[in-house]
């Protein structure tokens, strides 16, 4: 939940682990999805589109009460793309088979979540945090379907002891996951912002807010872990996955029109990579147009400029040719740095 925990390990199983009687609860609400999302729904409009709204990412999560009710209306920011692809690839069939199998979980959810006011799509938060696991623990402590810190347990009124751990049942840790995801929109009143503190803490999107002088995710998301950056975009893609066209990553009907006409899809890798990079220079020596690299590395020059390591991407042939000449290409733009400063040509 907090403080960019590792990767869980993950069951892939349904677990029978909670008491019947919780079990027996979830059965019961199941049927109810339909009028508790309706009321959830109404809560909520989408902003201004003139404003700045890094809910861009996924326009449904804030559906407006005048929309035609179609939740599966996407328009991704271009820059979470290749990774939603990627993500998907590897979660498809773990997600198909979750489909069936957490649908009482996720009835429970969308009642619980709707009466402390928040859009039924943050159950998916759940998913990546646990896979819908009651019994998980990660290393720094976190536990539960929803991954809860034992501080932030008790602060919302879980019981937690060695003996007996509220964090694990399904009713009760969704209740104080809910006040948890109300108490951060209520901060920083932007839903990719909660997703990132939910992950990260919510001290660590102020720094990144202040240092990135911005509030707009896809601004300030290199001031951040890249755990945490990760977090957010997994959060998008099980989104897209569960309630946008089919859940394939490689159907282009599903995507952004303009992203599907200018962005072909690609297979495309990671690197993290720190030191004085120019952007100009290593499109040069890739052979890549700078408008093509800037769309896979926004923010480049400025964030190795003040010293942030950077997860550069690119094409995969394109990485290997990097790797192969990323010295050269680092002294090029060490070079040009030094003669910029020092006048010179």
């Amino acid at each position: 939940m907090q403080h960019c925990k590792s990767k869980l390990r993950k069951s892939k199983f349904f677990s029978f682990s909670f008491p019947l009687s919780i079990f027996s609860f979830i059965v019961l609400f199941s049927f109810t999805l339909l009028s508790f999302t309706s009321k959830a729904a109404a809560n909520f409009t989408v902003r201004d589109s003139n404003t700045t709204d890094t809910t861009k990412g996924f326009i449904a999560l804030l559906p407006d009460t005048q929309a035609t009710g179609n939740n599966s209306l996407f328009d991704f920011n271009p820059q979470v793309m290749p990774f939603v692809q990627d993500f998907l690839k590897r979660e498809n069939k773990e997600y198909e088979s979750m489909k069936v199998w957490g649908t009482p979980y996720f009835n429970l959810y969308d009642r619980i979540l709707a009466q402390w006011g928040i859009p039924p799509e943050l159950k998916y938060l759940s998913v990546i945090e646990s896979s819908l696991q009651s019994n998980i623990v990660s290393w720094a402590g976190a536990v539960g379907p929803w991954q809860i810190m034992p501080e932030t347990a008790r602060r919302f009124g879980l019981f937690v002891s060695r003996g007996y751990d509220e964090r694990t049942d399904f009713y009760k840790s969704t209740q104080a996951a809910a006040r948890y995801l109300k108490e951060l929109h209520d901060e920083f009143g932007d839903w990719l912002l909660v997703v990132a503190a939910y992950n990260v803490g919510a001290g660590g999107v102020n720094n990144a807010i202040r240092k990135a002088g911005s509030n707009d995710f896809w601004t300030l998301q290199y001031y951040l872990p890249a755990e945490t950056r990760n977090h957010v975009k997994k959060f998008i893609a099980t989104h897209y996955y569960f309630e946008g066209k089919g859940g394939d990553p490689a159907d282009q009907g599903a995507l952004n029109s303009d992203f599907a006409a200018n962005q072909p899809v690609i297979d495309a890798d990671d690197l993290e990579i720190s030191g004085k990079y120019n952007s100009v220079v290593v499109a040069n020596s890739l052979t890549m147009d700078i408008t093509s690299f800037n769309q896979f590395n926004p923010h480049f020059d400025d964030n190795l400029s003040k010293g942030y390591s950077y997860t550069l991407r690119l094409p995969t042939d394109k990485m290997d040719l990097f790797k192969a000449k990323k010295l050269s290409i680092l002294k090029e733009s060490v070079d040009l740095l030094l003669s910029t400063a020092t006048g010179t040509k």
